[in-house]
């Protein structure tokens, strides 16, 4: 088999992930239009990711954040996203870099996008790349409604859940 001297694989990937930073760099400036909502589930301790103890406590491998109605202060930058979200009412700021995202998903149109990442990736080193990422077209998760807090959050802001996207998946 011939070696793939462009990597292919690596030129999509960041395409992908190109992706989901264009959505978020919309929706940080304008505001999610209509009915769209987005399940980001990303590595919990990959580099760059920072969570608070006790976050990292409770989802020591993965997390799984939804972006709709309850959360604030999303910034986009170049190589990571950070935003604000209340968890069992204490106000959090998380960052994630592009690169620790596993999935993303858009419930709301059926659309979703899936990256491999690999331990190399999570450590930070600059090994060859995983399998190129893929898009998929998802059922929309029945989503169970929240609870509302009553323990004070920001202004005009509620609790989040965190939900893993196994419960979503067919079996």
């Amino acid at each position: 088999m011939a070696t793939d001297h462009i990597r292919y694989d690596v030129l999509a990937s960041e395409a992908m992930r190109g992706v989901v930073k264009k959505v978020l760099t919309d929706a940080a400036a304008q505001g999610l239009p209509g009915e769209h909502h987005f399940f980001i589930t990303f590595v919990s301790k990959a580099e760059g990711v920072k969570l608070s103890s006790r976050l990292l406590a409770q989802y020591p491998e993965e997390m799984t954040i939804i972006l709709q109605h309850q959360f604030w202060d999303l910034t986009v930058l170049e190589d990571r996203f950070e935003v604000g979200l209340s968890f069992g009412g204490i106000p959090e700021r998380l960052v994630v870099p592009f690169s620790a995202i596993k999935s993303f998903l858009d419930p709301s149109v059926k659309f979703g996008l899936q990256f491999e990442t690999s331990d190399a990736e999570v450590a930070g080193e600059n090994l060859p790349a995983a399998p190129a990422p893929s898009a998929v077209a998802m059922p929309a998760p029945a989503v169970e409604p929240m609870e509302t807090a009553e323990e004070p959050s920001p202004p005009n802001q509620g609790g989040a859940e965190v939900v893993r996207l196994d419960r979503f998946r067919k079996k």
